[in-house]
């Protein structure tokens, strides 16, 4: 599903002024006058995909296609059009409104890019939104694209962009690239390595890295769009990421920009690891303050000791990681996903794509995370031992959570055994270890030995 802006005047409206906007265009090469085309959102759809193109002044955030939308929810989307005086009166004109009535009395059936067309999502069904054009045809909606912003989870992403490859091996100049996405894939041939949305993006289309950039916390995406103030940092080559910063900042926006592109991608994928263990652990203790802060002081030391991994570098990391870790614990859908596991709420047998939520994308990300730690080709020295180990045996909250999502040998109250167990290490004496001992392991990132950036 794809959400395009094909005209100056609503990309202005919504994400800049029409200087800001010419600055870009005149970057793209764009001659004076030339629409500037923007594929604002991918999803991946049974149904199919569309590019939706909205009214002025305002941005699209989408569902996914041909997905029926139950009586809950028509209820619900009845209650907000009702409660909305512009709302109601759009829908009256468009003689739109008697179907959404229909619903509610469970006499229709909704369909997901139905209400898209009449400016709602399902996975935001409070938050009105402009009316949207859609159009079911994935080549119509990227074939001429300047700007392509991937909104499809990492576990998508790959299948996706080698089909919309296809389109562009005409293309004379390759467009401008901005994944969103936060997740990793792990691959083990022919040594151990994480594989990002980036370089699955770039390896399928051919668009070299440079034109692609990653867009990230710490942010919650509802308060985005309702104007609360929010931050977020774009990664990738200078040329692009700087104009895209200034771009996309508004007063309650504000964008930072860093030239390390997959490192900050790779740590947008660990946070979602470590946020649905913090939704149990909330879950499991009736959000005691204590428990929270001590599995926040574990996980954060884990998550440190990886980035030594990583990272030629790992202090420059320590504030953006934990600024996004931390609001994605607070509010963020794998923390979310986390408590109602822990609740019983949810089950693992759902799946990793949740209704009104999309995709949990913390669960994929733990398999590769272990998958990739448990190598004994990355062995470190155990502090207490001193025999070599997988660097996984260092990370028990990491491995507790893979044995609870993954294997599903263990109930999710094994997440409390694991930050209670009287054996465990003060989380200062990782950090501490991390230090002493060289654990940079460029090859992790695909990077030749001393390489600091992709």
């Amino acid at each position: 599903m794809v959400g395009s802006y094909a005209n100056g005047g609503a990309a202005a409206a919504g994400l800049g002024s029409e200087a800001k906007l010419d600055e870009l265009r005149r970057l793209l090469g764009k001659a004076e006058g030339d629409p500037l085309r923007v594929v604002g959102r991918l999803l991946r759809a049974a149904a199919g995909r569309v590019r939706a193109a909205p009214g002025p002044g305002a941005g699209a955030r989408l569902a996914p296609a041909g997905r029926a939308v139950d009586r809950a929810d028509a209820e619900r989307l009845f209650e907000v059009i009702n409660s909305r005086e512009d709302v109601l009166r759009r829908l009256i004109r468009r003689c739109a409104y008697l179907k959404y009535v229909e619903a509610r009395l469970g006499d229709r059936t909704l369909a997901a890019d139905e209400i898209l067309r009449d400016g709602f999502c399902l996975n935001m069904l409070d938050t009105p939104l402009c009316p949207l054009k859609v159009v079911t045809n994935l080549q119509e909606a990227v074939w001429d694209a300047d700007v392509v912003v991937n909104g499809l989870p990492s576990t998508e992403t790959r299948e996706v962009f080698g089909e919309i490859g296809r389109y562009w091996k005409e293309r004379i100049s390759p467009p401008l690239i901005i994944s969103l996405a936060k997740g990793i894939e792990a691959s083990l041939d022919p040594v151990p390595r994480i594989i990002t949305p980036t370089q699955m993006i770039s390896n399928a289309t051919g668009v070299p890295l440079e034109n692609i950039l990653y867009l990230g916390g710490p942010n919650i995406a509802s308060e985005i769009y309702n104007k609360e103030y929010a931050n977020a940092r774009i990664c990738g080559a200078d040329k692009w990421r700087k104009p895209l910063a200034k771009f996309l900042r508004q007063p309650h926006f504000i964008v930072w920009d860093n030239s390390d592109l997959i490192t900050h991608e790779v740590m947008g994928g660990l946070k979602n690891v470590y946020a649905i263990g913090a939704g149990m652990v909330a879950a499991l203790t009736n959000e005691s303050a204590t428990s929270k802060s001590v599995y926040f002081s574990l996980c954060t030391s884990e998550m440190i000791y990886i980035t030594h991994l990583l990272a030629k570098e790992p202090e420059k990391l320590a504030g953006p990681l934990l600024a996004d870790t931390y609001v994605t614990l607070l509010k963020g859908r794998n923390a979310w996903y986390g408590q109602k596991l822990a609740k019983g709420e949810l089950t693992l047998e759902m799946g990793d794509s949740i209704k009104g939520k999309g995709t949990i994308q913390g669960i994929s990300a733990v398999n590769a995370f272990y998958e990739l730690l448990s190598q004994g080709s990355l062995s470190v020295t155990h502090p207490e031992t001193k025999k070599s180990v997988a660097p996984v045996e260092l990370c028990p909250i990491l491995k507790t959570l893979y044995k609870i999502l993954i294997k599903r040998e263990l109930e999710t109250d094994s997440i409390l055994r694991a930050i209670r167990d009287e054996s465990m290490y003060d989380p200062r004496e990782r950090i501490e270890m991390a230090q002493r001992q060289s654990l940079y392991r460029p090859s992790l990132l695909g990077l030749a030995k001393g390489d600091a950036k992709a």
